[in-house]
Order: structure tokens, then sequence, then C-alpha cells
């Protein structure tokens, strides 16, 4: 079994910061080591929140409020204050690539460079907290790999800084670019650019949930209800990956062969097993005219 953990996402529905962060404490990571770690920002005028539960699930809900009068700041900002900081080399690590990313993805969407990015609501505290304290708790747990599943996407409008933008967010859409996608049919935001670059900045991989030895499950509550009425939850899997004793995934190739002699089958049946093929099976069929 391998010594390094790795983290699922299962995103049906969505992925934030604060959804992040609340179901990696589900999982297990104390609000204490937290705290302690974002000492280490120097940041201050803010506290948490931390609320149970969501509907019939489990869950925890965790906010980051924040004293009022608190700026916002540009990319070359952020980076001047985790670079400074105190973090632990792994937290300032991820912490800088989930950032930089976000500037990647701004600077794509107003056409600037990435240095001249002014971040607004992710350039906030509680989005920083948010941000740092993923990365915090991913070290804490010994997360070594990322994966996530296809997200979905709202539609409709959101309210920003820069007024009405349509949803998904133009930064999430730049950010999602490779990643695997589909339409959820209701008008809000499940992807906010903060869960997308968490995920970006992480190296995420995404498909179906990998093979693991399972040893933690927790889930993190959104601060808004969907409106078609399931749980806004993002679900977080922890475990140990380990390799399937066969593949978990085949590809079956069938074919029709007409009028072929079968004494030539044996032979051909060894030059598909020496290109890879697990099994292989010949059967007779009868075609058009009675053949």
């Amino acid at each position: 079994m391998s010594t390094d953990k790795i983290a699922y996402f299962d995103c049906f529905s969505g992925i934030s910061g604060d959804m992040a962060l609340g179901a990696l404490v589900d999982c297990g990571l104390s609000l204490e080591t937290i705290e302690q770690g974002l000492a280490g920002l120097g940041l201050s005028g803010y506290r948490f929140e931390v609320a149970t539960g969501e509907g019939e699930l489990a869950a925890t809900r965790l906010r980051v409020l924040v004293e009022k009068g608190q700026p916002q700041r540009s990319w070359q900002q952020i980076r001047r204050l985790l670079e400074k900081s105190l973090l632990a080399e792994a937290v300032q690590r991820r912490a800088l690539a989930i950032f930089q990313a976000l500037a990647e993805a701004e600077a794509g969407v107003h056409g600037c460079a990435p240095e001249e990015v002014h971040f607004h609501e992710v350039g906030a505290v509680d989005a920083i907290v948010d941000i740092v304290g993923v990365a915090i708790g991913l070290d804490a747990l010994g997360i070594a790999s990322v994966a996530a599943s296809p997200l979905p996407l709202g539609r409709g409008w959101a309210e920003c800084d820069h007024g009405p933008l349509p949803l998904p967010a133009p930064a999430v859409c730049r950010l999602l670019e490779g990643a695997p996608v589909y339409g959820a049919g209701i008008d809000m935001e499940l992807v906010t650019p903060t869960g997308a670059a968490i995920l970006k900045g992480s190296g995420a991989r995404f498909g179906s949930l990998p093979a693991m030895t399972l040893t933690a499950t927790g889930y993190g509550a959104g601060s808004r209800r969907r409106p078609d009425g399931r749980p806004n939850l993002l679900r977080l899997l922890v475990g140990y990956p380990f390799s399937a004793a066969e593949a978990q995934e085949v590809e079956v190739i069938e074919t029709n062969l007409d009028d072929w002699s079968p004494e030539t089958f044996p032979h051909l049946s060894e030059l598909l097993f020496e290109r890879g093929a697990l099994d292989v099976s010949i059967g007779p069929i009868q075609m058009k005219k009675g053949r």
C-alpha cells in the first residue's frame, strides 16, 4: 500500500473555496491546525464560523467572517504576502500555484498580463483564507495527489465588481479548459473561480473515483440552497491508492468474418493475444443466404 494519500473531490454539486475547506474539516482536519497555519500568513480581521448539517446528510459549513474595511489585493500583492509568510514550504507552493492559475485565467479574460491582474472577490481576505486554508489542510492530511469528478456548471448571472457576468464565470471557463464539464440545468453558480483554481493549482486529475483504500469521507456545505432542492454539498474521499488486480475498464471489439477458413482461427487468436488482448472468443454465426 502506498504511503501517500489521494484526495478525490466528488463535485456532484460543484466546488467553492469554503466548500473545499469545510470538506477537509469534515474529513478530520482540525480548525486549530488551520488557524495555526494561517498565523504564518500575518493576516488579521477575520474569524471562522462553523456549523453542521445539510438536510439529511451530516456536513460541515465553514464561513470566514471578515471585519469591514479589509482591502482587496492584486496578484503581485498576494504573491509577496505568500512569499514573505511563515507558511510551510509545501503549503506556500500550493497556494502560489492556485493564485497563479487564477491570475492567468483573469489575465486571459481581461486581455492583460498576469502581473497586471487586480483581484476583486478572490483578492479579499476570505478568499485568501479559503485558498491558503485548503493548502494547509491538504498538507496536514498528507495528501500527495488530487483527483476530481467531472464538474457541473450552472447558468444565469452573477453579480461582481465588474458588474453582472454570465455563468459559468469567464474565469471559471478559462480555468477548466481541458477538464470534463456538463450543464447542471439550474440558475446558480456551482463552480466558483476559487473552487476551479484549487483544482487547477493542485494539478487535479479528472475522472471516476480512482482505486483506493478509503480512510475518510467528508462533506462541505455551500452557503446557498439549490433551486431544485438537491443538497449543495461537496464530497471529499481520502484514501491510499492501490493498483487493482484487473483493469477497471475494458474495451470490447467485435467483428463478423465472412468466408474465413476456421483452420486459421488459432493463429489469429495468438496474434491478438500478442497485441494485448485480454481474451479472445470465436463463435459461429449464420449470415445472409444461410451461410
